[in-house]
């Protein structure tokens, strides 16, 4: 399934952006390079979390896995083209599933191990996968078991793959797949007689958006090394190199942020879930990591409590990649200051969109915390490879016109070869996420700034009402929906409003109760789990209100509640103690 037109193959391939390798190429290459280098290893508290031993897996090991895997997928009558769904922790057999799959060019659909029925049955609707793979335990949880209560309806799922021991008849054992030997000679002739392009899918990973239902966002295995090429020269990344990855495999800042670098570089990745601060710790010493990532919240709590630190060994650690939220000044700084270590300011989306603040173009760590380079404007030239092939643009959001004077807000709109080039079987929403010339229009907004050479950009906020949580993203009118068939709700509005003390928004739900009716967050949170809805989407606080403020053609006024809610919390006894509160409006 190619994922780009015939002008943006030829413009970009001219240009030297895209090329013929696939992802499995570049495994390959590092296997035929050093086999017997150790090539992937599990989190070391994987028994705590899910099921299966810890591993350590050298280049050679990991492709005996992998064609077995292939081979038994194969047999499944899963091939070319055909969509497998995964649902694993960050353990080594997920990027087994990775590789294997790009082996026999099928396109893998990654979700996140919070999603539950309610999600899967979207995702599993929108993709009708022929393949699922999941595990019999996370957390305690049995992802078979809430897997098979779908089944009936979807059919088309011909094969279930599973880690986990007793498991129920129908379902394959994901190690015995491994254990067995495979046919050698019918997969090369298999790979040999379907030939994988490396601008056809090889994700589809999920994103919410503002929409109340998840888009699938497909990406080639082209987009993913133009994407990986960036992180790769931002932290300068060495061949050989060991990468830590705490963060979901299932998108942007773990594909192309850990994975494909992991695979250009031909290094050591090490896997990390859920995250654990002990244990995260003890790996950067153990296994001598170079590069890693983490959340803003996790950068400045280490900083504020220095003790967490004290037998951490970091000598191996050059920089450390952060976004998903505003970094602070005091945090880049402290960080460059106290343990010579460098933090990259990043900004991305699944749908390709991707800034980053690197030492190499902007050296000040404070700075590197404010701003962005201006990439693809001409005039500006920045030192990474990745800059040269993305033009930029700020749009104002009511005029469409083109912004060019400094600290005017616009949305950013983006081209470039890492950009996708439309949501899957949604062509509806593709039509709305792109102008005339091909921009995607990334509903973020930034101003021009960088004193008088102008040559940067400022995050200022989102257009959209997107709430990010711990990394997630959740659609308001996803929850708005669900609660509004609470029994005692009238009406109800969602907003994602910022907590200075953990350094990310908290999930707020604003509701007019029905008359003569009181309700509480416990009641509402106990009929969303009714809904079988992902954790992180749970609302932690509740404001009742008698009405909600609205503008004359009866859209509601989040920005007027926000504030309202915001002047209540700089009263910590109303709100901070509390996880309820009625609010006049």
């Amino acid at each position: 399934m190619l994922v780009a037109t015939p002008g943006q193959i030829q413009q970009y391939t001219e240009r030297g952006w895209w090329g013929q390798d696939k992802l499995i190429d570049l495994f390959l290459r590092n296997v035929r390079a050093n086999p017997d280098a150790i090539a992937l290893v599990d989190p070391a508290n994987r028994s705590e979390f899910t099921n299966g031993a810890f591993t350590r897996l050298t280049y050679a090991d990991l492709l005996t896995a992998v064609d077995r895997l292939a081979s038994g997928l194969l047999v499944d009558g899963i091939g070319k083209d055909d969509i497998v769904m995964v649902q694993l922790p960050n353990i080594v057999e997920l990027v087994e599933v990775y590789l294997a799959v790009s082996r026999i060019g099928a396109i893998i659909s990654p979700v996140p191990v919070q999603y539950r029925t309610h999600e899967l049955r979207q995702v599993i609707g929108i993709t009708q996968p022929k393949g699922f793979i999941t595990t019999t335990n996370f957390m305690n949880t049995n992802y078979v078991e809430m897997l098979q209560t779908l089944l009936p309806d979807f059919p088309g799922i011909q094969t279930v793959i599973a880690l986990g021991d007793s498991l129920p008849e129908g379902i394959v054992s994901f190690t015995e797949r491994l254990s067995q030997p495979h046919d050698a000679a019918a997969l090369e002739a298999y790979i040999a007689a379907n030939p994988v392009d490396a601008n056809e899918a090889f994700t589809i990973c999920w994103t919410s958006g503002t929409e109340a239902e998840p888009k699938g966002v497909p990406r080639s295995h082209n987009h993913w090394i133009t994407i990986a090429a960036a992180t790769v020269d931002a932290a300068q990344l060495a061949q050989g190199c060991t990468v830590l990855n705490p963060f979901p495999l299932i998108n942007m800042s773990a594909i192309g942020g850990m994975l494909v670098p992991w695979l250009m570089t031909g290094g050591k990745m090490v896997m990390h879930q859920p995250l654990n601060l002990p244990v995260f710790l003890q790996q950067m010493g153990q296994e001598k990591v170079n590069y890693t990532v983490a959340p803003p919240v996790l950068m400045n709590l280490l900083l504020l409590k220095p003790a967490l630190l004290e037998n951490a060994d970091l000598s191996s650690v050059t920089c450390i990649g952060s976004g998903s939220a505003p970094l602070t000044p005091w945090m880049t700084t402290q960080w460059k200051e106290k343990y010579e270590i460098d933090v990259l300011n990043f900004f991305g989306s699944n749908e390709g969109t991707s800034f980053v603040a690197a030492p190499v173009d902007i050296a000040d760590p404070a700075e590197r915390a404010r701003f962005f380079p201006r990439y693809g404007v001409p005039g500006h030239k920045w030192s990474l490879r990745f800059a040269d092939g993305i033009s930029t643009k700020l749009i104002d959001p009511i005029t469409h016109e083109v912004i060019t004077e400094p600290g005017i807000p616009g949305e950013m709109v983006i081209k470039s070869p890492a950009v996708f080039n439309g949501y899957y079987d949604r062509p509806d929403m593709t039509e709305k996420a792109f102008d005339r010339d091909g921009y995607f229009y990334t509903g973020d907004l930034f101003a021009i700034d960088g004193e008088s050479e102008l040559n940067r950009y400022r995050f200022v906020g989102r257009l959209k009402d997107i709430i990010i949580r711990a990394g997630m993203k959740i659609a308001p009118e996803e929850l708005e929906n669900l609660l509004t068939e609470f029994p005692k709700v009238a009406e109800v509005s969602v907003l994602g409003v910022p907590d200075r003390r953990i350094g990310e928004e908290q999930v707020f739900v604003v509701v007019v109760p029905k008359p003569d009716m009181q309700l509480t967050l416990s009641e509402l949170v106990d009929f969303l789990k009714t809904k079988d809805i992902a954790a992180y989407k749970m609302p932690k606080k509740l404001v009742t209100v008698a009405a909600l403020p609205r503008n004359p053609v009866g859209k509601v006024l989040k920005r007027v509640l926000k504030e309202k809610i915001q002047a209540a919390l700089a009263e910590p006894h109303i709100i901070h103690e509390h996880e309820e509160m009625a609010l006049p409006v």
